[in-house]
């Protein structure tokens, strides 16, 4: 387990984190959002022994010592690979400042290409692979010598869908072999469909934090789906409807004022009759994070 208790950090008189706590668990995936500047990469890099901080960071009750290294995988935002090495050359290398030996790793080199789908072979060099595939290396490189905690600083970015999906059926991967798992990503989608739990940062503090569907709940089920043939404007005069979107014909989205209005929207909107669609829900990440990045400040 990842105990994070009180962490705060300054660059002059710039507060980048302001007593953060969180834990991570092993087997479980933790989302870190925010706006940029919120102290995400300053997290990792607490966590991580580059910065000097003050607070606690633990992992399995002890401190991260440099022998506690070898079991940590960290992507960071900044890509960096040596473009004179071949694929086999950088992999390799990388694996070994992890205690890995080439005996060790090179048989697993291909498998991997594979699994990634790189457009490369072992034998090329770093600098004539594409923009992508390089970034595919570098996931490789974080992976393969299977950390049981993995720092990913947004590895989606710059990924096509196809690609997306690769990593993220390598990072459930992870999760089911016992890693903790902690990465940022700006896209709430992401987020959603991996995480377990997560943690928003603003300025520097923890504005929310916990499991994602819990977190979604906070806000109450605002956002009413639904199929009709109503009108617009003739939803707009049910209770506690305070905005309503067509998003496709005859679909609609309802924002209420108070979920509990549901059923009597539910009453009327039916009148005994079947309906094909009424889907009362929470609204999501992406909703959740631009209201709280747009709270001022107290």
């Amino acid at each position: 387990m990842l105990a994070i208790k009180q962490l705060s950090k300054k660059f002059g008189s710039l507060q980048a984190l302001k007593d953060v706590s969180f834990t991570v668990q092993t087997g479980e995936i933790m989302g870190l959002i925010g706006q940029n500047g919120a102290g995400k990469s300053t997290t990792f890099h607490s966590i991580l022994g580059f910065l000097k901080y003050a607070g606690k960071i633990s992992w399995h009750d002890q401190p991260i010592t440099e022998a506690v290294f070898d079991e940590i995988g960290y992507l960071p935002e900044e890509r960096s690979l040596m473009p004179k090495l071949t694929v086999e050359q950088q992999i390799v290398y990388l694996a070994r400042l992890k205690n890995k030996s080439a005996k060790e790793i090179r048989p697993q080199i291909d498998d991997w290409l594979a699994k990634f789908v790189v457009k490369g072979k072992r034998t090329d060099k770093i600098k004539d692979l594409s923009k992508g595939n390089q970034q595919k290396i570098q996931l490789i490189c974080t992976l393969i010598h299977r950390p049981k905690l993995l720092i990913l600083d947004e590895p989606f970015s710059g990924l096509d869908p196809v690609n997306v999906d690769l990593l993220e059926q390598a990072i459930f991967e992870a999760k089911k072999q016992g890693a903790a798992i902690i990465f940022s990503s700006h896209d709430m989608g992401n987020v959603t469909a991996l995480c377990d739990r997560l943690i928003m940062l603003k300025a520097g503090q923890v504005v929310l934090n916990g499991r994602v569907d819990d977190v979604r709940e906070q806000f109450g089920k605002n956002h009413l789906f639904v199929t009709t043939d109503w009108s617009q404007e003739r939803l707009a005069q049910l209770p506690q409807v305070v905005k309503v979107t067509q998003l496709a014909a005859r679909r609609f989205l309802l924002q209420l004022a108070d979920p509990a209005a549901g059923p009597e929207i539910f009453r009327q909107l039916t009148q005994g009759q079947y309906i094909e669609e009424f889907s009362q829900q929470a609204p999501t990440l992406d909703e959740i994070f631009r209201m709280k990045v747009g709270e001022q400040d107290a």
